[in-house]
């Protein structure tokens, strides 16, 4: 398992935590103010220069007011049409 920021799945990831801040109409710097944070952390993370966990994960969707199960289905719904879906190549597994 890569723990990159660069690998393809975590940029996925990342891009589907951005759509989501745009689609409800947050700013980097509101979205950071409800996180109690700098508008700088939510760039390096949306930038993938720092790496965000599950917690924050869940922080980052309710800051949003999305659902977190909502993030997370979208990631596995684009992950499973994704380069490794159909090429018979494995995924290692937890």
């Amino acid at each position: 398992m890569s723990r990159s920021t660069h690998n393809t799945d975590y940029q996925l990831l990342l891009s589907i935590l951005k759509t989501a801040r745009k689609r409800v109409g947050v700013s980097q710097v509101e979205l950071a103010e409800r996180l109690g944070n700098t508008q700088t952390f939510v760039s390096k993370c949306e930038r993938g220069e720092r790496r965000i966990d599950a917690v924050e994960l869940v922080e980052f969707a309710e800051a949003l007011g999305v659902p977190p199960q909502e993030l997370l289905s979208e990631y596995l719904d684009k992950r499973s049409s994704g380069p490794f879906a159909h090429s018979g190549k494995t995924r290692s597994r937890i």
